[in-house]
């Protein structure tokens, strides 16, 4: 069992920056792939971004790569999400996943085992 929690969601401009974090209790950290996932109102959850169990492979949805950062720091059992130059259409409730595969492309949400509440982004004008 993975437990999950996120934070650091909040309201920010257009052009601004949010971090997200997401900390991980039960399971060996370093056991398992991590990936953030959203959805904005009236849509289906998304895929965001990748980052491997070691933290050496990453990969982004189109949508957010060159602005989105994952990273993860197995000491502290966290993963990370930093947001630059946000859009009006990055606000979403955003979700952190853990994955067990070991091996999967890691894109879509049955590839996941465990799954946060979600904190909610809101991008204003």
């Amino acid at each position: 069992q993975v437990q999950l929690v996120e934070s650091g969601g909040g309201l920010v401009q257009a052009g601004g920056s949010l971090r997200l974090s997401c900390a991980a209790s039960g399971r060996t950290f370093s056991s398992v792939a991590m990936g953030w996932f959203r959805q904005a109102p009236g849509k289906e959850r998304e895929f965001v971004a990748f980052v491997s169990r070691s933290g050496s492979n990453t990969y982004y949805a189109g949508s957010v790569k060159g602005r989105f950062t994952i990273s993860r720091d197995n000491a502290k059992n966290t993963v990370y999400l930093q947001m630059n130059s946000l859009k009006l259409e990055d606000t979403a409730v955003y979700y952190c996943a853990a994955s067990t595969k070991l091996v999967a492309v890691f894109l879509f949400e049955h590839e996941y085992d465990y799954w946060g509440q979600g904190t909610q982004v809101t991008v204003s004008s």
